[in-house]
């Protein structure tokens, strides 16, 4: 059932399967001579085309099959190539926007009042930093309806424009209300963004280096977070430095607004919009080391894949959306991809790491530190080096491990960060944003510590694996799927920020960090039960895994075997012929 299995390596990790099955039937042992002869090929042959040359040799459909197989995983594993990855760290400026949009309002929450001559009320605060995610949520949604009818890349150039008016909204900004508007308005880039990027980026990237390559646009979040933080700092004592450091914003989406005007969309896209003549002419940037007949083999393959949308593609984006809305919730292979996703995201939110990051330079203003914005650096450096961290581990050590790892260390971090909290008095005074402290507690160098190592952990793990959504969904819904999925965390990240500063204020941070360890600790059950390991599988194969189940297991010994499989000359793939080979037959 699934394209994912070689044989012959799953024979060798189980010694006690080999002696069932050299009982096997003559069909087993013939197939398992077409596989090693099409890994001899394809490891001897001296080019891409010389090996298809060879796969097409044999009389049997079958073995046809098997071979096709072998050569697009070989062409799967190929290095990205320089456009690929020009292309992936141009659409990371739209992560890079999302982080400094992050970054630049915790500082500028602390200064912000003094321009607009008044101190700033909690709501205030909260409706300031909840409008980008309100704006984000409602074009997350709206993305997903025009994601396949535009294209990938139109989207991004909107998003671009989104960004530039809502910055030059806030530079000019007097009133709080006009803050909210521009901040609104920029909410409509991050969304967009938020959900394009990761998904134009997966598209392009070969199966091997997608969960890395991905993590580009994760880098870009962190980064933009960093350097916000950083100029923030720098501007902090700076009479409307704030608006400095928004105006400077409009660069980065000037920047990749300009280039995506001579750069391509995704060759899936162009496929399910029927340009094969484009689509061949990326995918030979993409691959340039591989033949026109691997390139015209794997267009093949995606013309599988996107059959039903060519044939849907010029219909009304509304109807086509409402039809891929279906078939995610009665497919179960769809409802399950899209259950995951939307989970992971709303994993994200609700144990509460974007409420540090909005929030983190009030935080440590509350417990005692004066410069709390050059404070809140070493929380953004932190996030940033992690993510680099996490950039060389994900594909190594696989999404479901190193996710399972980071939920449970920010558990303990966040029960650490409410512990510390008790034993420090704070007070509330006034409904304000400015928080009374008695210099920096002992207590507060633990709360300090607790925060670095919860983002930490963060960054390795949870802050990366929900953006590698793309890869649960097959290409008819995955514009949709990604959309509900980005929506998810958007909605989280809307009622966190709009929440934060009152659950301080109405339950102490105690019992908000202790509420957050609770909700990570549901998180751990949940990602426990139900999700698989998806690293190096192909984007069309996700679907087959999560056809009547989750299959933790089998997808954890899929993933190792290929892993396996990878390491051995990139080469040592094939296709189970059997049709009773599905994941619960797999020993």
């Amino acid at each position: 059932m699934l394209n994912l299995i070689n044989k012959n390596t799953n024979l060798s990790l189980n010694p006690s399967i080999n002696n069932n099955n050299n009982n096997n039937n003559n069909n087993n042992n013939k197939e398992q001579s077409i596989i090693d002869t099409s890994l001899n090929s394809l490891s001897s042959s001296s080019s891409s085309s010389s090996f298809v040359s060879d796969m097409f040799s044999h009389n049997s459909e079958d073995d046809d099959e098997i071979k096709q197989e072998l050569s697009i995983s070989a062409l799967n594993n190929e290095k990205p190539s320089l456009l690929v990855i020009f292309l992936t760290i141009l659409a990371s400026i739209s992560g890079f926007m999302f982080g400094y949009d992050t970054g630049y309002i915790s500082s500028a929450l602390v200064s912000i009042g003094k321009s607009f001559g008044k101190e700033l009320s909690y709501g205030e605060e909260q409706f300031i930093t909840a409008a980008t995610s309100l704006g984000a949520l409602i074009m997350a949604i709206l993305s997903g309806i025009f994601v396949d009818f535009s294209g990938r890349k139109p989207l991004l150039m909107f998003s671009n424009i989104m960004f530039i008016v809502g910055a030059i909204i806030q530079c000019a900004a007097k009133t709080v209300w006009t803050m909210i508007v521009g901040r609104f308005i920029m909410g409509f880039g991050v969304g967009i963004g938020s959900l394009i990027s990761p998904l134009y980026i997966s598209e392009l990237a070969p199966s091997k280096y997608r969960g890395r390559l991905v993590i580009l646009n994760c880098l870009g979040i962190t980064g933009g977070q960093l350097i916000a933080y950083g100029i923030g700092a720098g501007l902090n004592h700076v009479h409307n430095g704030w608006r400095i450091v928004v105006g400077l914003s409009m660069i980065p989406p000037s920047i990749q607004f300009i280039s995506f005007l001579f750069l391509p969309d995704t060759p899936r896209y162009l496929i399910m919009k029927n340009n094969l003549a484009s689509a061949e002419n990326v995918l030979k940037k993409i691959y340039p080391n591989s033949s026109i007949d691997l390139i015209k083999l794997k267009i093949f393959e995606l013309q599988e894949e996107n059959d039903d949308n060519l044939l849907n593609y010029n219909k009304n984006p509304f109807k086509k959306w409402w039809k891929t809305v279906v078939e995610l919730h009665i497919i179960p292979s769809n409802f399950r991809a899209l259950f995951i996703s939307c989970a992971l995201q709303a994993i994200q939110q609700y144990t509460g790491f974007n409420s540090l990051m909005y929030f983190s330079s009030t935080i440590f203003q509350a417990i005692g530190f004066e410069n709390s914005t050059a404070v809140s650096i070493i929380v953004a450096g932190t996030n940033f080096v992690f993510t680099i961290i996490a950039f060389f581990i994900i594909d190594r050590i696989g999404r479901r491990v190193i996710l399972l790892i980071s939920v449970f260390l920010m558990i303990c971090f966040l029960v650490l960060n409410a512990i510390a909290f008790h034993f420090i008095d704070i007070t509330f005074t006034n409904n304000t944003a400015n928080i009374n402290s008695n210099g920096i507690h002992s207590w507060g160098i633990v709360i300090i510590v607790a925060m670095i190592c919860f983002v930490a952990s963060y960054a390795v793990g949870l802050g990366n694996v929900p953006w590698q959504q793309s890869e649960l969904f097959p290409q008819r819904v995955r514009g949709v799927g990604a959309s509900y999925a980005t929506a998810s965390n958007w909605c989280g990240s809307l009622i966190i920020s709009a929440t934060f500063l009152t659950m301080l204020e109405n339950i102490t941070p105690t019992g908000t960090f202790a509420l957050f360890a609770g909700f990570g600790l549901l998180s751990f059950i949940l990602i426990f039960f139900c999700y698989p390991e998806l690293s190096n599988l192909e984007l069309e194969e996700v679907q087959e895994l999560l056809t009547d189940g989750f299959h933790i297991k089998q997808s954890m010994k899929i993933a190792k075997i290929r892993k396996n499989s990878n390491n051995n000359n990139n080469s040592n793939k094939t296709i189970l012929k059997n049709d009773n080979d599905t994941p619960d037959s797999i020993n």
